[in-house]
């Protein structure tokens, strides 16, 4: 997908650097290709490009509250669905203890992520603890299911027909982010080989997203051993090592946990705030548009956004929107009162557009778009134009 058509440029009042010493009183916003990583521009407007009236359609940038809305249910294949497309699936699971079946999905790779909650993930390979903050990648077939003492709350993303693999790290080097001797891999302990044994056990088997069911007169998760390099790993965000730089702002895509054929899994973690002056504190307006760009909540203090969106939150913005600083830290992009932040989220870029569900009523802040009318505070031609 390189674009090669023509040299860099400079038209007009640009930056030499991006993201740093920009042109006074103007806002940058970047135009770029597969996710951070190809060919762009940067503009430098005179207005905040998010300072619009209305937006309508399909660009319309959402917030979702799956949390609010779900139903607690005794399997992944019954949880609530936030939204899809063929290479990926999102979902929000709310269990409220130990499942009595397990399950297996010939669909695609699943990656859970612990965002309330703690217990125990069995599967054919053994054994793994869990608690809030972890990730568990679970390859395509693998049968599983979980124990916990009290609820538990997971976003689930499915690779549909692909799988996930750790992202290329370049010069950092294969240790940087983090090092993949902190990922676990389950064993066959004392908790594995004590789970029930006898009785009917039942798979629940997804396949082309229709669920059947298998029926053994045991519990099937009898392996004495294996060896392999294909098995279930876990990460804790805990573990993860943000790149930072405190001359530049970094884009997302330098936080890639997990990867995908179509899509990509970023966990945006604490950071010390950048110290160079020119530099920008805050993300760069930019359009995306070979993605659309969803982020999950998972704790810490939201900023601008906490009024509106709380942890468990999901905002979603399209490919051929402009998204960015919200209204409310504009005043900070370059001198922030913050000097380390404290939040976790998950942030997944995918190559294909997402089909949003029809979540029940409070699944939405449907003021959302509206929330971004703030921008036009900032705005010099609008204010002009109302001074008229």
């Amino acid at each position: 997908m390189n674009w090669n058509l023509s040299t860099p440029h400079i038209e007009g009042s640009a930056a030499r650097q991006a993201h740093a010493d920009i042109p006074a009183n103007t806002f940058e916003r970047e135009l770029g290709r597969e996710g951070f990583a190809g060919a762009a521009s940067h503009m430098y407007h005179r207005n905040p490009p998010t300072a619009w009236l209305d937006v309508d359609g399909p660009v319309r940038p959402r917030a979702l509250k799956p949390r609010e809305v779900v139903q607690v249910t005794a399997s992944p294949w019954e949880a609530l669905g936030v939204m899809r497309n063929p290479n990926v699936s999102v979902r929000y699971w709310k269990t409220d203890g130990s499942m009595d079946h397990l399950v297996r999905n010939s669909d695609g790779d699943d990656l859970l992520f612990v965002h309330r909650g703690s217990g125990a993930f069995f599967c054919d390979y053994g054994h793994l603890a869990f608690e809030t903050g972890d990730y568990i990648c679970v390859p395509r077939g693998t049968m599983w299911r979980i124990e916990s003492a009290g609820e538990v709350e997971m976003l689930l993303v499915e690779a549909t027909r692909s799988t996930y693999y750790l992202p290329d790290r370049g010069i950092l080097g294969r240790h940087s982010l983090f090092d993949p001797g902190v990922l676990d891999r389950p064993t066959i302990d004392a908790a594995f080989q004590a789970q029930p044994r006898g009785g009917q056990w039942k798979v629940r088997v997804k396949r082309d997203d229709k669920v059947g069911t298998i029926t053994y007169p045991f519990n099937p998760l009898d392996a004495i051993g294996w060896k392999g390099d294909l098995y279930p790993v876990r990460l804790n965000i805990r573990d993860i090592r943000a790149v930072t730089s405190d001359r530049l702002h970094l884009p997302p895509s330098s936080k890639t946990t997990f990867q995908s054929e179509h899509f990509v899994v970023c966990t945006l973690s604490p950071r010390p705030m950048e110290t160079d002056p020119g530099a920008m504190k805050l993300p760069f307006y930019h359009n995306n548009d070979d993605c659309d760009e969803v982020i999950f909540y998972h704790s810490g203090n939201l900023g601008s956004r906490g009024a509106i969106i709380t942890e468990g939150s999901i905002t979603y913005h399209p490919r051929g929107i402009t998204h960015g600083p919200h209204p409310g830290v504009l005043p900070y992009m370059f001198n922030h009162p913050v000097k380390h932040t404290d939040s976790y989220s998950v942030m997944i870029d995918t190559f294909d557009g997402l089909d949003v569900a029809d979540l029940p009523e409070g699944g939405e802040v449907t003021s959302y778009a509206e929330s971004w009318r703030g921008s036009i505070d900032s705005a010099p031609d609008a204010q002009a134009k109302a001074a008229e």
